[in-house]
């Protein structure tokens, strides 16, 4: 079966075409071309007029939305929340965890398990944000769960639902074979929740660990004596940044700061987001502990700590562009390529032949008017 996008404004890494077409076949794409491509007999024919065409959006890092966390472990919670990401131009996401009991875990992995692959976006895999964290930097995580690094505790929960990646304190006990232990098993290992030295960010670094997890979150700062994981983000240009980028959690100048860096080759935006994404403002929990939204700013009741965030992605994908005004081709990176990299799924993020069709069309405005997976029109 083929499908033509037509008259449609293509940006991709390295690409960007102010009126071209996209033909795919199945699900993948075999065809990208300025002006128009000859559609094959009965191909389905989708016109884009004008619209923004860029590749499906990846989310690390989200806990929940539309008043439903993963941790629920409420399958037809964790359905509409695979569903409701497409509104966003989610196409893959990773459903993240918290800091919570085992039986906690299991129980939110087999509720991902029982989701149809057939609606909403793909989950290949699962995000671990803890528990195995320091309790000095838990920010909204609940300290009453946090336990040291245990592979094995990984291994029964991967048997569960397949764990793609993991965020942890590298400077507590095991931590730097916390990380080798993790990267033999194929899962990305991350830090964040952490007062980890740069000494400690180095053993780790030395071990394979090249992500952290919400960049200047709930992390060590930058200091001239020691400068820290954030230090470290910035100087080893082969780590890459998760940033959530809905100018509370990081200062609009420090995220400029951060793609000038390191390129949007290693940034990676997630949205982080927490039940009350695509709600209004009100109360509500995270992990069990009780969160304010007000005016979209997620916090806990006590103590006033950023409970994760209400931001959607193709919103942090308007941001950037503002921000730092990179051009187009250049900014999509961090939607999609570098976390596909990241994360060792080479199939997706961009729009060129043998790429799966996984595309997202957004007005002038940034909004999300059509999301495919496999070529298949989902939103």
């Amino acid at each position: 079966m083929y499908t033509l996008i037509k008259n449609a404004h293509i940006v991709s890494p390295d690409l960007e075409i102010s009126t071209g077409s996209i033909l795919i076949e199945n699900d993948l794409i075999v065809a990208v071309a300025a002006g128009d491509i000859c559609s094959p007999a009965g191909a389905k024919v989708i016109d884009a007029a004008g619209a923004m065409v860029v590749p499906g959006f990846i989310d690390l890092h989200c806990h929940g939305r539309n008043n439903f966390d993963f941790c629920d472990g409420d399958a037809a919670g964790t359905q509409l929340i695979a569903e409701k990401k497409l509104e966003e131009g989610v196409t893959t996401l990773l459903p993240t965890t918290l800091t919570v009991s085992h039986e906690q875990l299991c129980q939110a992995l087999s509720a991902v398990g029982k989701c149809d692959p057939r609606r909403g976006c793909r989950m290949p895999g699962v995000h671990l944000e803890g528990p195995f964290i320091n309790p000095k930097a838990a920010g909204a995580q609940n300290p009453a769960y946090v336990r040291l690094p245990d592979a094995a505790e990984v291994d029964r929960l991967n048997a569960v639902y397949p764990v793609k990646k993991i965020t942890y304190a590298v400077e507590i006990a095991g931590g730097a074979e916390f990380t080798s232990a993790m990267l033999a098993r194929g899962i990305t290992p991350s830090c964040t929740h952490s007062a980890a030295k740069y000494s400690d960010f180095a053993a780790a670094h030395q071990a394979g660990l090249r992500n952290l997890s919400h960049f200047c979150n709930q992390m060590t700062p930058l200091h001239h004596r020691d400068i820290g994981l954030v230090g470290a983000g910035l100087l080893h240009l082969d780590v890459f940044a998760e940033l959530i980028c809905d100018k509370l959690h990081i200062d609009p100048a420090m995220i400029k700061l951060v793609f000038q860096t390191k390129g949007a080759d290693k940034v990676i935006l997630i949205t982080d987001a927490m039940r009350a994404a695509g709600m209004p403002d009100g109360e509500y929990d995270l992990g069990g502990l009780p969160v304010i939204v007000s005016g979209g700013a997620a916090r806990l009741k006590e103590g006033g700590a950023l409970a994760g965030s209400t931001l959607q992605l193709a919103t942090a994908f308007k941001n950037i562009v503002e921000v730092t005004g990179l051009p187009l081709s250049q900014a999509v990176k961090a939607t999609s390529l570098s976390a596909a990299l990241s994360m060792k799924l080479f199939d997706r993020g961009r729009l060129e032949p043998g790429y799966l069709a996984d595309i997202v069309m957004l007005d002038r405005e940034f909004k999300v008017t059509r999301a495919m997976v496999g070529g298949e029109i989902r939103c």
